[in-house]
């Protein structure tokens, strides 16, 4: 079958979210065909190039998300070109949608009932569809999105009777800032993605997130009929409640709202959703998504690299504490670092190391407020990147002559921690259950789920707790082996690739199996044939000579009469 596969800052790129678990998929599943429609986050991901690709993605087609000027239509305009006509239909529709954002969020039963929150589903898929029918037939609609038109209209709506008291008070720049960002949000509307030879030509379309990357299945299904899958593991409303926490009441609002009615659409349209967690499950089914829906698709991760290590769980040091990850805010070393300072009073010989890098600026400075924590919590030993043996704390980063590989990173200690505060899917905390390490972790995000009862779970910022935990596994050598090798059977059995590409092949083929054929073929007298286009017909292969891979990357302009640059990579195989 032929798999439309819609992602957002990451696949085909080098560097981005869910990149390398779309790659594996990808490429565990040569069975089917794959075309990749991406939408990037920056001009830096773009300069970075694209992984591999496998010869059964046939067509790669790309937009960006962070052009701000969109092949001149600046914000302010009217739409541009558009007619009278247009801009009375993009009012109207732009309107219904600014109202629904005003009025009780589908997610909060409580304030509106199952009628009426259906009523207001429907009247936001309207507006929806409507502004995607509008920039089919203009040519895009970017412009307007950001223009007068679209800000006198949010304002009406937080100016209407019963809107929430944040949106009431909403001011000019909060509307603006609002406009912009629903506009962003919007960016796929304008694409020309949508042709009948496009995404009109696949079997199914597989949304590696919601919100904005979804939005392409959404058109998709609503042109088209082609059923939708929508893969999330991270919920974007969460996200968005977790994200500008400074910002003004009235856009936080605002946007909570939109990306609220956004998800519910999604959810209420897409053939399967698939978490994978159950704390995204928690999430989905809150912004409306049916259980019967729902199937949760634990990440595949590669658990070869750590095979050595899971098979040899010794480690050089018994009193080593390791922790592994990226060094930011949200990891809480600074938690870590006092709570290791109540080990070094009950285990003086024990170690810490530190092994990650920052990802940003922000990062940067978080790790050197850390290492100042950590000379004055051990003022006697110095805390510096030097010999282990010679500080009680570490810093250090894979690559080097001591740990050439994460793997190395886990087995080089007795016990590896996690002190997270925010946390989605713990993927390093899967990879020291590869290595048979015993772990001990705050509680959040999918933790619980993932360790299953293979390791200790304490609450989050409670350095108290977390020594007490470490050291009770500090001194219990048996209890470590025990729970270190209940962890690593877990994490084959739960979080491998295999196990994740055969759940995403069965998905497809039921999706397929329940979606009506939706191209005919007809015998000499003009009737239907029903099954002679099934989608175990398609098998990618040299059988009829060669075809073109089509590469086409999004100019800065959205609209479908801008020019679109392709090149074409000879590959092999039928369509």
């Amino acid at each position: 079958m032929r798999i439309g596969l819609l992602t957002e800052g990451g696949y085909p790129y080098v560097s981005g979210d869910a990149g390398l678990w779309c790659d594996r998929l990808v490429h565990g599943l040569g069975q089917h065909e794959f075309d990749v429609y991406a939408l990037s986050h920056g001009a830096h991901q773009e300069d970075g190039g694209w992984v591999p690709l496998p010869p059964h993605v046939g067509r790669v087609l790309t937009a960006p998300l962070w052009d701000s000027h969109d092949g001149g239509r600046r914000a302010g305009s009217d739409g541009g070109a558009y007619g009278r006509r247009a801009r009375r239909r993009f009012a109207e529709c732009y309107g219904e949608l600014a109202a629904t954002l005003c009025t009780t969020a589908p997610q909060d039963p409580a304030g509106a009932s199952a009628e009426a929150a259906a009523l207001e589903a429907d009247r936001f898929a309207n507006a929806l569809y409507g502004l995607a029918e509008l920039a089919r037939d203009e040519g895009g609609l970017t412009g307007a999105l950001r223009s007068e038109t679209a800000v006198r209209a949010l304002e009406r709506a937080c100016r209407a009777p019963g809107a929430p008291r944040p949106a009431r008070e909403a001011r000019v720049p909060d509307l603006l800032a609002v406009a912009a960002r629903i506009e962003r949000a919007l960016r796929p509307l304008s694409l020309d993605w949508y042709d009948a030879d496009r995404l009109g030509a696949v079997d199914l379309c597989h949304a590696a997130s919601g919100g904005t990357a979804a939005l392409p299945g959404l058109l998709a299904r609503h042109f088209h009929g082609v059923p939708l899958l929508v893969t999330e593991y991270g919920v974007r409303l969460r996200t968005h409640y977790l994200t500008d926490p400074d910002a003004p009441p009235a856009i936080r609002s605002l946007l909570a709202a939109f990306h609220g009615r956004l998800a519910a659409e999604t959810y209420r349209r897409a053939a399967v959703i698939t978490p994978g967690n159950a704390h995204a499950r928690r999430w989905q089914e809150r912004c409306g998504a049916e259980r019967a829906k729902i199937r949760t698709v634990h990440p595949g991760m590669d658990a070869t690299p750590f095979a050595e290590a899971g098979e040899s769980p010794e480690c050089a040091d018994p009193l080593t504490l390791v922790w592994v990850g990226r060094v930011e805010p949200a990891k809480d070393l600074v938690s870590l670092l006092h709570a290791f300072a109540e080990i070094r009073k009950e285990e003086p010989g024990a170690r810490l190391r530190i092994v990650g890098a920052p990802p940003d600026a922000e990062g940067a400075a978080y790790l050197a407020h850390c290492k100042a924590l950590a000379a004055h919590l051990f003022p006697d030993e110095a805390a510096g990147p030097h010999a282990v043996g010679d500080n009680p704390v570490s810093f250090e980063e894979t690559g080097g002559p001591e740990l050439p590989a994460r793997a190395d990173a886990y087995a080089a200690g007795a016990v590896v921690v996690l002190s997270s505060v925010v946390e989605g899917f713990p993927a390093g905390l899967v990879e020291a259950m590869f290595c048979g390490r015993a772990t001990v972790s705050t509680d959040v995000g999918a933790v619980v789920e993932a360790i299953g009862g293979t390791g200790l779970v304490v609450p989050p910022r409670n350095p108290r707790a977390l020594a007490e935990a470490c050291v009770a596994l500090l001194r219990d050598p048996e209890r470590r082996a025990r729970l270190g090798a209940a962890a690593r059977a877990r994490a084959l059995e739960l979080f491998t690739v295999e196990q994740n590409i055969a759940a995403f092949h069965g998905l497809y083929l039921e999706i397929l199996s329940h979606t009506p054929v939706r191209r005919l073929v007809l015998d000499e007298t003009g009737e239907p044939l029903p099954f002679a286009v099934p989608a175990e017909a398609h098998v990618p292969g040299r059988w009829t000579g060669p075809a073109a891979r089509v590469v086409a990357r999004g100019g800065p302009g959205w609209a479908t009469d801008a020019p679109v640059r392709a090149t074409t990579a000879a590959t092999e195989g039928v369509r």
